[in-house]
């Protein structure tokens, strides 16, 4: 799959190929979502399938955990220089923004990088300011991220780099999930979607 060179120094990302997802319908509520800026719905999408991972807490998850809530799913990992921070900044401004009677889905942070994200790094990282409040990252074996970047065409891939500080560099997805209270696409974002509009498109999409 071809890459797309990220703004930020020294790190490549991936795109998934998203070609088979189609613009929702309208929604009942008040605002549309699919005029809002940034807020791409998806129907009859295969994305976001069965997988099995290790939380930060060290307990093991599958997306069962996640049901019964909305979940916003990002891909990235903890020595990513600049984007995922700036990313998980953007998800914690926007979880901010959304209106008192609307709840903040989860955001499950998936790392890229077992060989350096252990549950301790994990925990560390993610208690960071500004990040969201209820945010879970989530690692696994070399099998487990492979099928979980294949259910959602997430792809990634190490990359040496010897001007890194930690000898190689992560690429991965910059797209942002956002899963329904069934596990099912409802939309997707991309790391430059602006938080008011990422904070109206799960309001409208929650009305």
């Amino acid at each position: 799959m071809p890459g797309l060179l990220c703004p930020y120094p020294a790190m490549r990302i991936f795109l998934p190929a998203l070609a088979a997802l189609a613009l929702g319908a309208c929604s009942s509520g008040a605002v549309d979502p699919a005029s809002i800026p940034g807020c791409t719905l998806a129907t009859g999408a295969p994305i976001g399938g069965p997988f099995t991972l290790t939380s930060n807490t060290g307990a093991r998850m599958t997306e069962a955990n996640f049901k019964g809530h909305k979940t916003l799913v990002f891909f990235g990992y903890t020595y990513c220089p600049d984007y995922c921070p700036r990313t998980l900044g953007a998800i914690g401004t926007a979880m901010n923004m959304l209106p008192k009677d609307v709840a903040p889905p989860e955001t499950a942070f998936i790392s890229v990088d077992p060989a350096r994200d252990t549950p301790a790094q994990l925990t560390t990282y993610i208690q960071s300011n500004g990040f969201p409040s209820n945010i879970v990252a989530l690692t696994g074996t070399s099998d487990e991220l492979d099928q979980v970047s294949k259910v959602f065409r997430a792809p990634f891939q190490r990359e040496d780099d010897p001007d890194s500080a930690a000898g190689y560099l992560m690429s991965h997805s910059t797209t942002l999930y956002l899963m329904d209270e069934n596990w099912k696409l409802q939309a997707i974002f991309t790391g430059d979607t602006r938080p008011s509009d990422m904070a109206k498109c799960i309001a409208a999409l929650s009305h």
